[in-house]
């Protein structure tokens, strides 16, 4: 689709506070969107009590969220990345160390990028995508996605983002901000 957004439907940016009081919605596209990759309820679970809980604290915390009337049919979030978190000080003891000097630090941290799957393959995710990213102020940004061919590490090689590093169960790709060429912002 090369940037193009075929999505319909409206993009919303969502506070903290409402991620929160949504938390349940979010859990269940969430728990949609990654069963076919091998969540399961325990992982939907930690992800609505413990994950968006602390992430919503984050400095520079952004959920961008996709509404169809009234349903909640995709969303995508981050914050800044810093030491002392748990995927920062993972990466930076696990990929090599030019891409830590070169990447981590001020970064923006992609967390979550996920469609319901009967929603998939008409642009929302490339727009959830170029929203959550438009306007950060952050040199770059960092994510880390399944290491096989999905329509996820499409979508983003699509987006310019490079890959970085194969860590143990997953490859860590980045890309510069603000977004240029492919990345195209909503």
């Amino acid at each position: 689709m090369s940037g193009e957004n075929l999505w319909p439907g409206e993009l919303v940016t969502w506070s903290a506070g409402e991620v929160s009081a949504h938390a349940d919605r979010l859990a269940a596209v969430y728990r949609a969107a990654f069963a076919a990759y091998g969540e399961t309820d325990d992982d939907t679970a930690a992800f609505r009590h413990r994950s968006l809980p602390t992430h919503t604290g984050r400095d520079d915390f952004r959920c961008v969220v996709a509404l169809d009337g009234d349903d909640l049919v995709g969303f995508g979030y981050g914050y800044q990345g810093a030491p002392g978190q748990y995927w920062t000080d993972r990466v930076a003891d696990l990929a090599p160390p030019a891409v830590v000097r070169g990447w981590l630090g001020g970064h923006f941290e992609v967390v979550e990028l996920a469609v319901l799957p009967e929603c998939q393959g008409r642009g929302l995710g490339g727009a959830l995508h170029d929203a959550l990213l438009a306007g950060l102020p952050h040199p770059a940004a960092l994510l880390s996605t399944w290491q096989y061919d999905t329509p996820a590490r499409r979508l983003y090689l699509r987006r310019g983002w490079q890959p970085l590093a194969e860590l143990p169960d997953a490859t860590l790709m980045g890309t510069r901000l603000p977004l240029t060429g492919t990345a195209r912002p909503a």
